[in-house]
């Protein structure tokens, strides 16, 4: 055999081996997806399908789970007498008859109020003034629910059962939350052993290891979450302003001239590279499987804000072993712009389009999926 010729197959096998290597140290986040039990890319059910029906209701919730969300996802609070619940604003106003119920404590902070007088709460109504065309007889005297109730609804379908994502909001009035959240959990079987494998089925989420994960704004809460239930999957939610990253501009909203909030969003973006990367340096050390950043939308709108998921910042985020699920995010363009930049799932009101973009259409449509649960 001649020598050059030798030579040359020696020089073949060591670039193949370095390839094989390299391609071997790459950042896999389908992989690691599936190491977590976490489904890839993820269909994250914002307060259930929320576009549909009234946020964080039973109509929200069942809706999702019945088209195949892959999670629930909820704002946990905690009520006067201790009871975990599942609201997103600080105040009832928005979402419920509390200044009807209660006028004299209309402004009061949900916390301020025990589970039987949130319960007096109609949680539904609302949506249908807002939004007419999506208006439900049904929806009237919708209640408040509390953790307990939404885990039922997830246990609640034979043939598909969601994960949840649960979301510690403003845990700074609730101290002790991560606590009582890992109690709830334990007492109701989901906490699942570190050393347990993924669930046989890709959609099984609510079946196997996966099927909670855990998300914050708060540093403090990341770091209580990471000692009270350290085998469970862990999301930095981030934001650019303050107590999140810090903004290039410091500008208000109030001083930019901007007709709309969507539109100051647009135009922020962090102080520079190293202040995004050091977020994502932390919520690494701190044990996050992954970030939650936010999206800039193409219609603008209430839910758009700064563009957190340019390609670098996921790359890096992926270069970390990290997975990137974006919030919140509605429309076709939108889902396609933010996985060609990189993202690993979706916070989305439209649970319906967006498993329809992910080629895994619900049996039914939204409207035989609330008419079957009796909305």
């Amino acid at each position: 055999m001649p020598a050059n010729f030798s030579k040359s197959v020696l020089l073949l096998s060591l670039l193949l081996g370095l390839g094989q290597a390299q391609a071997a140290t790459e950042p896999n986040p389908t992989a690691l997806a599936a190491s977590l039990g976490i489904p890839h890319p993820a269909v994250i059910a914002h307060r259930g399908a929320s576009f549909d029906a009234p946020e964080s209701t039973a109509a929200a919730y069942k809706t999702a789970r019945d088209l195949g969300a892959d999670y629930l996802e909820m704002d946990l609070q905690r009520s006067k007498d201790g009871v975990l619940f599942a609201l997103h604003d600080n105040k009832l106003q928005r979402t419920t008859d509390v200044a009807t119920k209660f006028p004299e404590r209309k402004d009061s902070p949900a916390n301020a109020f025990t589970l039987a007088e949130l319960k007096t709460l109609d949680a539904g109504s609302w949506f249908n003034t807002a939004y007419p065309d999506r208006a439900r007889p049904a929806f009237v005297g919708l209640k408040i629910l509390t953790l307990d109730e939404i885990i039922d609804i997830a246990e609640g379908n034979p043939l598909h059962k969601p994960g949840l994502y649960i979301e510690t909001k403003e845990p700074k009035q609730f101290p002790g939350i991560e606590r009582d959240l890992k109690d709830k959990l334990q007492a109701r079987g989901w906490l699942i052993p570190a050393d347990s494998k993924p669930a046989n089925s890709e959609l099984a989420v609510g079946q196997g290891h996966g099927k909670v994960v855990l998300q914050t704004f708060e540093k403090s809460s990341l770091e209580l979450l990471q000692k009270e239930m350290p085998q469970v999957p862990k999301v930095l939610l981030l934001w650019v302003g303050e107590g999140s990253i810090e903004p290039e501009s410091r500008v208000s909203f109030a001083d930019s001239g901007e007709q709309d909030k969507a539109a100051y969003y647009a135009k922020q973006q962090p102080k520079d590279k190293a202040e995004f990367q050091q977020w994502i340096d932390y919520a690494k050390a701190q044990g996050a499987i992954g970030t939650g950043p936010s999206a800039a939308l193409t219609q603008g709108g209430d839910q758009s804000y700064t563009d957190l998921v340019k390609p670098w910042m996921n790359q890096y985020t992926h270069d970390q072993g990290m997975l990137v699920h974006v919030y919140t995010v509605d429309d076709a363009v939108d889902y396609q712009k933010v996985m060609e930049a990189g993202v690993d799932g979706i916070f989305t009101n439209r649970a319906s389009e967006l498993l329809k973009f992910y080629k895994r259409p619900a049996a039914a449509s939204v409207g035989q999926v609330l008419q079957n649960n009796g909305f």
